[in-house]
């Protein structure tokens, strides 16, 4: 199987690229971490796969909205409050797809 056929069988399957995919799972897991509290931003960049701290900021940014350093101040406000269903309902990563 060639990795264009490939791509496009995950695309139909998942319903975006495998790249997007696993950049969808990088920030949630970030996400995750920054929730935790007990790692830096840079320390969480790099568990999650990324090998600098300037595209894992952008690429959360896009994802998410707002940059890791917002994220976590938000979280600390007031995200540990609400029941974790909710939380991650609203905190789930925006696709590129969903974007108006």
């Amino acid at each position: 199987m060639s990795a264009g056929h490939l791509s496009r069988r995950f695309a139909a399957a998942f319903g975006e690229p495998p790249y997007s995919y696993l950049m969808t799972r990088r920030i949630e897991r970030a996400m995750a971490l920054i929730h935790r509290g007990d790692l830096s931003i840079t320390e969480i960049c790099f568990a999650v796969g990324f090998s600098s701290l300037g595209t894992f900021s952008t690429r959360f940014r896009e994802l998410v909205g707002v940059s890791p350093r917002e994220y976590r101040a938000a979280a600390a406000h007031g995200a540990h409050a609400l029941p974790s269903i909710v939380v991650k309902a609203a905190l789930r990563p925006v696709r590129n797809r969903e974007v108006p």
